[in-house]
């Protein structure tokens, strides 16, 4: 079923869901892409819900490829993110508890896209200079990513 969560959102309006939720940090040469986020203005990975039928490494791709205009080639699971911690409220009143599988995509082509509906903006960042205003339900990931790097 494609565009899941908004079939959940027409039954259960902004009552909290329990989402699954997949995504890729790119990295290369010390650079990490980010996104800002159109709905909340926070920074963050690429990624987002998994529709019915999708595999986590399907989710991850496709959301890449949708926001970015990136092709992922080879990724590398980074964790599962799980917790109290990934309930979040958006700006717009929907409730979310997120389960979250991240991927390292160090492997990629294509061109970088300008701006689209869900992402304001699209930056890369040196690894020791990351944005404050990291997006609530990423902070976990982005911590697990940096330890990731320092293990390199």
């Amino acid at each position: 079923m494609e565009d899941y969560i908004k079939y959940i959102r027409n039954k259960v309006g902004n009552d909290v869901v329990l989402l699954v939720g997949c995504g890729a940090f790119v990295y290369k040469d010390g650079k990490l892409l980010l996104q800002r986020r159109r709905d909340n203005g926070f920074w963050g990975p690429h990624g987002g819900c998994m529709n019915i039928g999708e595999t986590c490494e399907e989710v991850a791709r496709r959301e890449l490829l949708e926001e970015t205009g990136l092709v992922a080639g080879e990724m590398e699971l980074l964790g599962v993110f799980s917790g109290p911690h990934m309930t979040y409220t958006y700006p717009n009143g929907d409730q979310a508890h997120w389960v979250v599988m991240s991927y390292v995509c160090q492997d990629f082509s294509g061109e970088i896209l300008p701006e689209n509906e869900e992402v304001a903006e699209l930056a890369w960042f040196d690894i020791g200079n990351l944005p404050d205003e990291i997006n609530p339900v990423d902070k976990e990931p982005v911590e697990a990513f940096l330890c990731w790097v320092k293990k390199g």
